[in-house]
């Protein structure tokens, strides 16, 4: 069962490798409820760049279809790396 988590000031490059990294659907779900499949090159450059304030993402919620996605990406938020 995919959970929704905020993750903030998250360097971009960084989050944007991660999701390349990914194995599953990864959507940001914005203050709006829209959401985006950040799967999507195009979907991360129309969602990434409505939350980015001088270089970092300044919040966004996230939902990750895989569990382990969604591991590596809140490690990613909580520590500034997504690794194992």
């Amino acid at each position: 069962m995919a959970r929704l988590f905020s993750m903030h000031d998250v360097d971009v490059r960084a989050f944007i490798k991660a999701l390349d990294n990914c194995k599953g659907n990864v959507l940001l779900v914005t203050s709006e409820n829209d959401r985006f499949n950040l799967k999507s090159k195009l979907s991360q450059l129309a969602g990434i760049m409505n939350l980015i304030e001088g270089g970092k993402m300044v919040e966004a919620k996230i939902i990750c279809e895989d569990p382990d996605d969604e591991s590596m990406l809140f490690r990613l938020n909580l520590f500034g790396n997504g690794d194992k």
